[in-house]
């Protein structure tokens, strides 16, 4: 697995990227040579934000946590990525190395999973209007996305509020 390391408001220096090396390459048990884990580290005014995203055979895996100090953030993203991987192996043991799931895990314990459940269905109408007219329907709504039917390309579009408060656009692409 190759670890790629980047900050934003902050210069990784030596003493953290090895610390970060060295408890991130534990996740090598379960994925492939191929596998390329980003870790992406902001530095906030009160608080750090640690990021975490391991892309692997087209699948991605992704967490995020906010601590106080970057080496309290990694102990406390370790644990998230890794109950995403045991949450949903059935469905992605294939994927990953052939004895992926032999022993116990490493960061947290098996009790701490709770399967996801759908529990409700909605259904709306799509209405085709602009992104600006998308924002403003997100924002007197009071949701944190409201999907919309973009009017210049008759597209399906998502505006969601961002944990800054800001306002983001996901843009569907068609895989090949």
């Amino acid at each position: 697995m190759r670890i790629e390391i980047n900050g934003k408001n902050y210069r990784v220096n030596e003493k953290l990227e090895g610390v970060l090396q060295k408890k991130v390459r534990r996740l090598e048990k379960y994925f492939e040579d191929d596998a390329l884990c980003t870790v992406f580290l902001k530095q906030e005014a009160k608080f750090t934000k640690t990021e975490i995203t391991i892309a692997y055979k087209g699948n991605v895996v992704r967490a995020e946590a906010i601590a106080e100090n970057f080496y309290d953030g990694i102990d406390d993203v370790l644990p998230r990525i890794e109950r995403q991987i045991y949450k949903y192996k059935t469905k992605i043991e294939s994927k990953l190395k052939k004895d992926a799931f032999a022993g116990k895990q490493m960061f947290f314990a098996d009790e701490d999973i709770e399967p996801s459940k759908l529990v409700k269905t909605k259904t709306f109408d799509l209405q085709p209007m602009t992104t600006e007219e998308a924002v403003q329907q997100l924002d007197m709504l009071g949701h944190t996305f409201y999907v919309f039917q973009d009017a210049e390309t008759g597209e399906v579009r998502v505006v969601y509020l961002r944990r800054s408060g800001d306002v983001g656009l996901l843009i569907p692409k068609k895989s090949k």
